[in-house]
């Protein structure tokens, strides 16, 4: 597609547009209940120093995927992706107010993005079924014998690498005075979306059970 985007609008996904967390849901279907358990119990002190600050995200989303992930085979867990992107529309797994915003914001003429730390397996499909116009988030290495490493490919898209993601696929349009000259909405519900939020023209805490404010339109989108 050609052209400069004059608005963007940028979603997070867990909590955000979905109800709740979507990673260890996609990781019970892909390795059993039973597993994903011991995966968690296996990093049971990393996650809960996590949870209060006092441990490295990446580090501790490294360690569980590749407890779980390493050695399957990538085009595999692509199908898994494509049926968990259908579970996830058709089950009622996202937020009806979100899903209609975003609605809107195509409606309007918006070029609209997911900007997740999920993994990309599942959300490329996610946004195709919601017909987004790109997906920005963790990628999950291959090695070259076509199976998962374990390892994330490149960094966790949370925090500032929201920001960078999202402001490379903007001056992928026309340099960074594209990215400058964009009016941006962005959704998100955590402190990983603290930097997005404040990146944007319009930032909308999203809050659990509270209904999203109004879209409110620039006076001019050319």
């Amino acid at each position: 597609m050609t052209g400069t985007p004059r608005t963007v609008a940028a979603f997070d996904v867990d909590g955000t547009l979905t109800r709740r967390d979507t990673l260890l849901p996609f990781l019970q279907r892909v390795c059993g209940t039973q597993r994903l358990a011991r995966g968690l119990a296996a990093n049971g002190i990393a996650l809960s120093r996590m949870a209060v600050g006092r441990a490295d995200r990446d580090a501790v989303k490294d360690a569980l995927l590749l407890g779980l992930l390493a050695g399957r085979d990538a085009e595999e867990l692509a199908a898994a992706g494509e049926a968990y992107a259908d579970f996830v529309v058709d089950r009622g797994r996202l937020r009806p107010d979100a899903r209609h915003r975003l609605g809107e914001h195509l409606g309007a003429g918006h070029r609209v993005v997911l900007v997740s730390a999920s993994p990309e397996v599942y959300l490329g499909p996610l946004g195709r079924r919601l017909g987004v116009e790109a997906v920005l988030a963790s990628g999950l290495e291959v090695g070259g014998d076509g199976r998962l490493t374990g390892r994330l490919a490149g960094r966790n898209c949370r925090g500032p690498e929201k920001v960078k993601r999202l402001d490379a696929w903007l001056a992928g349009y026309g340099g960074t005075d594209a990215a400058a000259g964009t009016y941006v909405y962005a959704y998100g519900d955590s402190l990983g979306d603290r930097e997005l939020l404040a990146r944007a023209d319009v930032g909308v805490l999203v809050r659990p059970r509270r209904p999203l404010p109004l879209l409110v339109l620039p006076d001019a989108d050319g």
